[in-house]
């Protein structure tokens, strides 16, 4: 249990380094659910700092009414920032604080803009970062930036060529893909950071 503490402790740090250089309203930490990486999504959200923020994508599950309610009703009393991915019907329904975008997705953020708090999208190039910046979303999420487990993850950026991106995306980033204790304070001082296992193997 020590180091599960001791990595918690450092990746609060990061978190506090992060939210030094994010507009107000963007939470430091966004943990991303995931159905088959993340099955319980409820238990690691009830332990992450307030003021995090959780992405819950459902990616079409039967029980997504139920699960976003549940992370909703959370994230109202852990004073915590809850995303919908990809489904502005479903987070406006249960009134969520915004949506996040897939890439393939982010044009439609224009069609919603003023309907939620907060619009992220994800970014894999410099290219996707600009379009993200046309759509006017909040932040974009840049994967993949360290080495991930994901069966989605792509070659990993590395810290030096994502912080070049970070000071250059024109929009405020998250970094995501292998983001840890221990990598996080590689990049959190030009980005927020994002994350699936890295925080569930830590809260």
């Amino acid at each position: 249990m020590n180091h599960i503490r001791t990595a918690r402790r450092k990746l609060r740090h990061a978190a506090r380094c992060a939210v030094r250089h994010l507009p107000h309203g963007l939470p430091p930490l966004l943990y991303l659910t995931d159905p088959d990486r993340s099955p319980d999504p409820l238990a690691t959200a009830a332990k992450l700092p307030p003021g995090s923020g959780v992405i819950y994508r459902h990616f079409g599950a039967p029980e997504r009414q139920q699960m976003a309610r549940a992370l909703a009703d959370l994230s109202t009393r852990r004073d915590l920032v809850l995303l919908i991915g990809g489904d502005p019907e479903l987070a406006r329904a249960i009134g969520a604080d915004g949506v996040h975008w897939p890439e393939a997705r982010g044009a439609e953020a224009r069609h919603w803009a003023g309907a939620f708090g907060l619009q992220t999208v994800s970014a894999h190039s410099h290219a996707a970062l600009a379009r993200a910046a046309w759509a006017g979303v909040d932040a974009a999420l840049v994967s993949t930036v360290f080495a991930s487990a994901s069966p989605s993850a792509g070659p990993a950026l590395g810290a030096t060529r994502f912080r070049q991106m970070a000071r250059r995306a024109g929009l405020p980033v998250y970094a995501l893909g292998g983001i840890t204790a221990h990598t996080a304070r590689r990049i959190s001082h030009v980005a927020g950071l994002a994350g699936i296992r890295g925080l569930d193997t830590v809260y």
